[in-house]
């Protein structure tokens, strides 16, 4: 039997409390695994404040956060993680550290938002792994954490069942591709759109997004409107050349202000969304897996799983086994309505 007031059969999440994390993270945690959307068709999460002893912890702007378990309760998580730093050289009651240790030792999934990074580099779980947080503490990560391999072009970054973020919407990223690594893209939209976010930013896009200065604007209103055309055409054979002829643009120069309105390249982002697409009717409905690969856009079953392999590291057949929401209907999910398809707004960046 579990404690009073724990839900069976929930996923259990910790969010790791003490002295000095940010308040913001915590929100972020608290927002995807916190509330209950079961009567939208999420998964049943049970998230716990988990620190040393069960006494208020400090945060800046005069907040506290109460933990309502002990970390003896990180034994029975499925998933651990832990907030950004106010001060990024904050040190980590060794009770923690030790207890990250025993977690990473079982199997168990470690997440670090921004800064935490560095409170799993003080545990020595970084050590020899890629690991990435927010841009401008990419050199102070290296110069206290050499053992880690940095790596400055990402959101976020997995490496032995360790995840590392950058920036603060990076860790929304995050948080957002975890739910749907585990319970599916269908879910992890249903908690974005309620959270009023993009559902779907890969963890390989870079950090720092050169934004358009406004002698730009023109071209990159035209972008976000070769974004919205691609995503209600996806069934269709699209290239970065037709993409690039619908914004008035040259190859070179389409691919130039895409890259740094975005973040990636249009051939990647158009690829991402097609997986999403897929995903989506994997999920959703009964088609067969041909039809599903027609009307993302792969062209054929074998094109898709090549990218499902590459991407998610399983096969359609076995995404839907995992992911499938079907008693539904097998309803018509028109990519001609690209941006439910994808799961993402079609200027979501």
């Amino acid at each position: 039997m579990g404690n009073p007031g724990e839900k069976e059969h929930a996923y259990r999440v910790a969010l790791v409390a003490f002295p000095g994390i940010r308040a913001f993270d915590v929100s972020v945690i608290t927002e995807v695994w916190g509330t209950d959307r079961t009567d939208r068709g999420t998964p049943a999460f049970e998230l716990r404040r988990v620190a040393p002893d069960i006494t208020p912890v400090p945060m800046r702007g005069s907040l506290t956060l109460l933990p309502d378990r002990t970390l003896n309760w990180l034994s029975r998580a499925d998933l651990i993680v832990i907030p950004g730093l106010d001060d990024h050289l904050t040190s980590a009651p060794t009770p923690v550290l030790d207890a990250l240790r025993r977690a990473h030792a079982r199997g168990t999934t470690v997440a670090a938002l921004c800064g935490g990074a560095f409170t799993l580099a003080q545990a020595g779980l970084l050590d020899g792994r890629r690991a990435i947080t927010h841009w401008k503490l990419i050199d102070l990560l290296r110069a206290y954490h050499p053992q880690v391999t940095v790596v400055p072009d990402a959101l976020f970054i997995e490496d032995d069942n360790i995840w590392t973020a950058a920036g603060t919407a990076a860790g929304i990223d995050l948080c957002l591709h975890l739910v749907r690594q585990t319970h599916g893209a269908e879910a992890a939209a249903t908690i974005a759109r309620s959270m009023v976010t993009a559902p779907f930013r890969t963890g390989t896009q870079a950090q720092f997004i050169e934004h358009p200065t406004p002698r730009a604007d023109r071209d990159s209103d035209a972008l976000a409107a070769v974004r919205e055309h691609a995503l209600r055409r996806l069934h269709e054979p699209l290239t970065v050349a037709d993409l690039a002829a619908h914004a008035g643009m040259s190859v070179r120069s389409f691919a130039r202000h895409f890259t740094a309105e975005t973040g990636t390249t249009p051939l990647r982002w158009l690829l991402d969304q097609r997986i999403a697409a897929a995903q989506k009717l994997l999920e959703r409905t009964d088609l067969p897996i041909p039809e599903v690969a027609r009307r993302a856009g792969f062209g054929s079953e074998v094109t898709m799983r090549q990218h499902f392999a590459s991407r998610l590291a399983t096969s359609p057949r076995a995404y839907r086994a995992a992911f499938s929401t079907t008693s539904l209907p097998t309803a018509p999910v028109s990519t001609a309505t690209g941006s439910e398809a994808a799961g993402s707004s079609p200027i979501a960046r």
